[in-house]
């Protein structure tokens, strides 16, 4: 958990702010609002937006599912890291299935898989399946591992560039279908 939490502080220490204080959550909450997107800015931010995924970056994007219908809930707006590419798809780690406090710890984990240690626009995780049942990380990450279909994805792919993943990682995740955050919360941290 330290160098996500680590660069969260040191954000706070340069806008003259302590840890754990109501102006710090103000903050962060303003870097939060400013950060999620909407349907609009995935359409339009030239800058940002992707017509397709690289392994290891990750995206937030508008999606509905094939199998809705028999699915007990789903993310209408998921938050992923790809890790694994197709030909009409994508397998990906979906962080909004597990509480916001989890996916710090997740992607502090994560972290050891950057391909360089300066967080920015370069930046991005070498991950697979395979290596993630390898290291023993997977546990963490199971139920966050989705598939999804090109062919359903409803809008472009925002890219979160490295330096932004642990903002992006606090955005709750309420756009559940189907359940409320909690409900699928509790449900994913039975799996690991």
């Amino acid at each position: 958990m330290a160098y996500l939490l680590k660069r969260i502080n040191e954000q706070l220490a340069k806008a003259g702010l302590q840890p754990r204080t109501n102006q710090a959550r103000a903050w962060l909450r303003a870097k939060i609002n400013n950060l999620k997107p909407s349907r609009q800015s995935l359409l339009n931010d030239k800058g940002r937006t992707r017509d397709t995924t690289i392994i290891g970056r990750m995206y937030f994007y508008y999606y509905d599912p094939k199998t809705k219908e028999s699915l007990p809930y789903y993310d209408r707006f998921p938050l992923v890291i790809p890790i694994e590419q197709y030909r009409d798809g994508f397998l990906g780690l979906n962080l909004h299935y597990i509480h916001p406090k989890q996916r710090i710890l997740l992607l502090d984990e994560l972290s050891e898989f950057a391909n360089n240690s300066k967080y920015d626009a370069t930046t991005k995780l070498r991950l697979s399946y395979d290596l993630l049942r390898r290291t023993g990380a997977a546990y963490q990450a199971t139920p966050c591992i989705k598939r999804y279909l090109f062919a359903h994805v409803e809008s472009r792919f925002l890219e979160i560039t490295a330096n932004e993943w642990d903002i992006a990682a606090l955005i709750p995740g309420n756009n559940f279908v189907g359940a409320s955050n909690e409900k699928v919360w509790a449900e994913s941290r039975k799996q690991f």
